[in-house]
C-alpha cells in the first residue's frame, strides 16, 4: 500500500467500538492524516479543549455516555465552528437538519477510500 501525500488535517475519530476505532485511526494514518482517538463524546470534548489543531471530527452517532454523536456534532459546531464534521452510523435514519450545516454523513459499512475522499473534499472546501 502506498502512502498518500501527508495533509495538515488532524482527524479526531470518536468511536465506542475499540477495534473499529483503532482500525480507523491506523488506516487514516496510512493515508497521510494525523489521527487522534476518543471512545466517547466526553473524551472528544476533553481532547478538543487541549488541542487546537483538530480540523475534522469523525464521529459515530450511536454511542453511550453523556451525549451521542449528533449532540457531539452540534456541541463541536457551537464551540469550535471551523472544525469539519463527519458522522457515521449503521442504522441511523437522519433527516436533513440532524447534522449541523456543512456536516456530512457516511453510512456504515464505509470504505476507507470513501471516508478519505469525504475528508479531502471537506478540508479543501
Amino acid at each position: 500500500m502506498t502512502l498518500a501525500q501527508p495533509t495538515s488535517s488532524v482527524i479526531l475519530v470518536v468511536e465506542d467500538d475499540y477495534l473499529l476505532r483503532c482500525d480507523t485511526v491506523q488506516r487514516l494514518e496510512e493515508q497521510g492524516f494525523a489521527a487522534l482517538a476518543a471512545s466517547n463524546a466526553d473524551e472528544a470534548i476533553a481532547i478538543l479543549e487541549q488541542r487546537r489543531d483538530v480540523t475534522v471530527i469523525f464521529t459515530d452517532i450511536d454511542m453511550p455516555g453523556s451525549m451521542d454523536g449528533l449532540k457531539l456534532a452540534h456541541a463541536v459546531r457551537g464551540r469550535w465552528p471551523p472544525i469539519k464534521i463527519i458522522a457515521t452510523s449503521g442504522d441511523a435514519d437522519l433527516r436533513a437538519n440532524d447534522l449541523p450545516d456543512g456536516g456530512r454523513f457516511v453510512a456504515k459499512p464505509y470504505s476507507f477510500q470513501q471516508l478519505t475522499s469525504v475528508i479531502r473534499e471537506i478540508t479543501l472546501a
